[in-house]
């Protein structure tokens, strides 16, 4: 059987170089947050505040497995403690940092929507080609 070899987007060792704006960035910029962004957005007065960042929602949960933050509740609170980290989530200073509760609503939503397999499948396409 032949050993087929996958080309990567970047390697480990220029991730580990970078700052983390620039490995943010560099993981961020290949993703296709507006689809996850349409499939998330509220669509309904109803459940959770409208008032919500669900793009920097959504990068801070990519940015919490960059980071290896175990739970959305170190997540939190992290975003509450660190202004650095939170801006480079793409939260305003100005911002409320989401609740729990709402990442568990955002995350349900991942889950529901089948955006994030296509999305794995657009990039290791882009990968192989």
């Amino acid at each position: 059987m032949p050993i087929i070899r996958q080309e990567s987007l970047f390697s480990i060792n220029e991730l580990y170089a970078m700052e983390p704006t620039q490995r943010y960035d560099a993981i961020i910029s290949v993703i296709d947050i507006d689809h996850i962004y349409r499939e998330v957005s509220k669509k309904s007065r109803l459940g959770a505040p409208e008032e919500l960042n669900y793009a920097a929602m959504i990068i801070s949960v990519f940015i919490r497995y960059v980071e290896r933050i175990p739970t959305i509740k170190d997540l939190v609170k992290r975003l509450n403690e660190d202004i650095a980290f939170k801006i480079n989530c793409g939260f305003l200073v100005s911002d409320h940092i989401p609740s729990e509760a709402s990442y568990s609503r955002l995350i349900t939503k991942l889950s529901d929507s089948h955006c994030l397999e296509e999305i794995q499948e657009a990039l290791l396409l882009m990968i192989l080609l």
